[in-house]
C-alpha cells in the first residue's frame, strides 16, 4: 500500500510558518498563534516520533496555505478552520509537548502580543507584535 502526499506537507517551510506569523498573528489571534507555536516547537525536538512530526507538519501546511476551506482574511471566521486544524493535531500530538515547548511558547507569545490572555471568546489581543 503506497501512502498517498499530503498537500500541506508540501506548503510547510519553516520560512513560510514564520512569513505567515510575522504578517498575521495579530489577525490571525493569540489563540492560533499559541497552537501554531506549541506544534511548531514541538516538531523541533529531537525525540518527537516521525508520525507526530508528520502530524505536526501536515497542520502547520494548512495554516500556511494561501488556500484552504475558509479564506484567512474573511472578517470574524477567517482563522476558524486553521484553529480547528491546528488544535486536533495539538490534541494529536498533545504528548510531544514539553515544559521547554511550553516555555518558549509563551516566551513568543509575550514578545508579539504583551501579557495579555485571550478572551473566553477567543478574542484577539490588541497589542501590536514587534
Amino acid at each position: 500500500m503506497s501512502e498517498q502526499p499530503n498537500p500541506y506537507e508540501e506548503a510547510y517551510s519553516e520560512e513560510g510558518l514564520r512569513d505567515k506569523l510575522g504578517r498575521y498573528a495579530k489577525t490571525a489571534g493569540r489563540e492560533v498563534v499559541e497552537k501554531a507555536l506549541l506544534l511548531y516547537y514541538a516538531a523541533q525536538q529531537d525525540d518527537t516520533p516521525r508520525w507526530a512530526k508528520a502530524t505536526i507538519i501536515g497542520a502547520l501546511g494548512y495554516f500556511i496555505a494561501p488556500l484552504d476551506a475558509i479564506v484567512d482574511l474573511t472578517p470574524g471566521i477567517g482563522y476558524a478552520d486553521d484553529l480547528g486544524v491546528l488544535a486536533l493535531a495539538l490534541a494529536t500530538v498533545a504528548s510531544q509537548v514539553n515544559d521547554d515547548v511550553r516555555q518558549r511558547t509563551q516566551a513568543r507569545l509575550t514578545q508579539w502580543f504583551g501579557g495579555e490572555q485571550p478572551s473566553p471568546e477567543g478574542g484577539d489581543a490588541d497589542k501590536e507584535k514587534e
